[in-house]
């Protein structure tokens, strides 16, 4: 603070009872608005060529003070309170090896099914055709491309061996490995 004019120094000094006033009132925390005040008097003396003399010396430290309560709302309002790790304990992954693995097996299912059912499958399941838009591209009536769709989707299931909603995601084992980690 050498390096500060005297009468800027004392200037700053004069106000921080307003800064404080102010960072009480935008954090609800005497505590937490000392930390702001120091805060911003630090970053304000660490930045002091930046002050033009002759400008409102409190719009500047304010302005720092506000942006900085900002700055660590922002920040904060991303984190989760977590003090004895329990929240971070529910948080599970499911493994990416096997996705890798399904991603191939459902790629040479689909290359099992004849081109036909398979065009129609791409057609409306991947690349978001309504079916009559799909039956103009196949130059066919709609009910054709319906069943097309059906029968391919019937076949895949076969070739991927899935019967129901529930073998779709992870597998058996690792779901009880999650359930058994959240317990």
């Amino acid at each position: 603070m050498s390096t500060v004019d005297p009468s800027l120094r004392d200037d700053i000094i004069a106000a921080i009872p307003n800064l404080r006033a102010f960072a009480i009132s935008l954090s609800g925390s005497v505590d937490r608005a000392d930390d702001l005040v120091q805060e911003t008097l630090l970053r304000a003396f660490a930045n002091i060529s930046s002050f033009r003399p002759g400008t409102n010396l409190p719009a500047w430290l304010f302005t720092i003070l506000r942006n900085l309560f900002r700055s660590e709302y922002r920040k904060r309002r991303r984190e989760v309170p977590d003090s004895d790790g329990a929240f971070a304990a529910t948080l599970t992954t499911n493994p990416d090896q096997t996705t890798h693995l399904d991603f191939e097996d459902f790629r040479t299912a689909l290359d099992k099914l004849p081109s036909d059912q398979r065009e129609a499958l791409v057609l409306v399941g991947a690349s978001g055709f309504s079916y009559e838009e799909a039956a103009d591209i196949c130059e066919c009536a709609v009910g054709t491309i319906k069943s097309r769709v059906n029968r391919a989707r019937k076949r895949l299931g076969e070739l991927l061996a899935i019967e129901d909603g529930d073998d779709f995601g992870p597998d058996k084992t690792t779901r009880a490995v999650l359930a058994a980690e959240r317990a």
